[in-house]
């Protein structure tokens, strides 16, 4: 509950302050295609950062309650942040291509966490 908030808020943290990195000091240092792959991650990185709060806050509600289901998305969805937008940003600043082949992981931890969500919305909600 108040882990994927808290999760959620430092990722939307993070995800300002690494947008801001990227658009201010990386312009001009890196190849457009990896200032592009830096934004790709920064977008992907603060929508599942609002989505962490989300789960926090639907966990925390007397409604749906601490459902295993948005526990288990939670997980994902952070991981997800940690492989797919961390391998982007480690990619934009070294140009090793290899980190591409790691980042469909953090995709699929992504998509297993909104499948999750759905699960727990369709079995709880009202």
């Amino acid at each position: 509950m108040k882990f994927f908030i808290i999760a959620g808020a430092i990722n939307g943290f993070l995800s300002v302050a690494l947008g801001a990195f990227g658009a201010h000091l990386l312009e001009g240092r890196v190849a457009d295609k990896y200032l592009a792959t830096w934004e790709t991650a920064v977008q992907y990185q603060m929508f599942h950062a609002l989505a962490l709060v989300a789960i926090g806050i639907l966990m925390s509600s007397k409604v749906w309650g601490s459902v295993s289901q948005l526990n288990t998305a939670g997980y994902l969805i952070l991981a997800g942040i940690i492989i797919f937008s961390g391998s982007l940003y480690i990619l934009s600043l070294t140009g090793i291509s290899v980190l591409g082949a790691i980042t469909p992981i953090g995709g699929v931890a992504f998509l297993a966490g909104w499948i999750m969500l759905i699960v727990a919305a369709a079995k709880y909600a009202n």
